[in-house]
């Protein structure tokens, strides 16, 4: 079953646990709200004044469910995950650990080249030139040593939102609710990544030494565009700022469907896949990533025709 991703969004709000439940409550101990704890996948909270019971952070923790603080550009500051995600985690853990550098080049440059894809999927989608994105596939080497992301980045911002716009994380309009949409995946991504009994501080190429969660940002990157597209759909629609309806909006790209080797997948689920995939590539159990086929989520292709 898909988790549920939880925002708290309302200032002055207590979150507990009771029964096997998330109770959200006032300061007047009003109940507001109450969420089954085993369907919650992520509780994103940017809200003022919050307040957590210990036993919720136990019980969110044992579930594998982060909790995301979120600044008021709508990206992450922080967030609690389990430090005990699988049953044979020491094992991964050591796997992970022992990779070579070659083998982590080659999976990075799988990651690009997905990534590079999706972007040219994207562009298509929204009837832009996607040659100049697709034409770079080919010339990812192992580890990207030209840095090939970068120079499709380039490209890709301006034939998918026009010449004008700027990609500033501390922007309003249309880059906050990028930055939503990348947090809600970040969050997503987490998640997996301790399913799997991997450590997320661990990267494949993302190596600032401030950030903790290095191989979550490496695994969600071919995952962006599906966040871009739909924030390209939400401006088509006028919805060009961070709102109730737009973060629900962006909730549901990770239930949307994505054409992998086994069908129609969710992408919640196919960032699960990657996760046990990259497991399986460190003990020697399979190749490749598994990872999704180029093209857009099926529900968002529908609404774009």
């Amino acid at each position: 079953m898909l988790g549920r991703i939880v925002e708290i969004a309302e200032d002055q709000r207590h979150l507990s646990a009771e029964r096997g439940f998330m109770l959200v409550t006032n300061l007047q101990h009003t109940i507001l709200g109450r969420i089954p704890l085993d369907d919650i996948a992520a509780v994103i909270v940017q809200a003022h004044g919050a307040s957590y019971s210990n036993n919720l952070l136990v019980a969110l923790a044992q579930r594998g469910a982060p909790l995301v603080l979120c600044a008021a550009n709508h990206n992450v500051v922080g967030m609690l995950i389990s430090v005990d995600g699988n049953f044979q985690q020491a094992k991964r853990f050591d796997a992970q650990i022992a990779a070579t550098q070659p083998r982590m080049k080659r999976l990075w440059a799988e990651l690009v080249k997905a990534k590079l894809q999706q972007q040219a999927s994207a562009l298509e989608a929204v009837g832009a030139p996607s040659v100049p994105l697709s034409a770079l596939v080919t010339k990812v080497r192992s580890g990207d040593p030209d840095n090939v992301e970068a120079q499709g980045a380039r490209r890709y911002w301006g034939l998918l939102f026009g010449d004008t716009f700027r990609r500033n994380s501390d922007g309003d309009g249309l880059n906050a609710l990028l930055n939503y949409g990348y947090t809600v995946l970040r969050a997503a991504t987490a998640r997996a990544v301790v399913a799997a009994g991997l450590h997320p501080t661990l990267g494949l190429h993302h190596s600032n030494a401030g950030n903790a969660m290095r191989l979550v940002d490496d695994l969600m990157e071919p995952f962006r565009p599906l966040v871009d597209l739909k924030v390209w759909h939400l401006q088509r629609q006028g919805q060009c700022e961070v709102t109730p309806d737009t973060k629900r909006a962006l909730v549901r790209t990770l239930y949307d469907d994505m054409q992998t080797s086994l069908g129609a997948t969710p992408v919640m689920v196919c960032l699960q896949r990657l996760a046990v995939s990259l497991v399986q590539v460190f003990l020697g159990e399979r190749d490749k990533l598994d990872l999704p086929l180029p093209g857009l989520p099926l529900d968002l292709a529908a609404d774009l025709t």
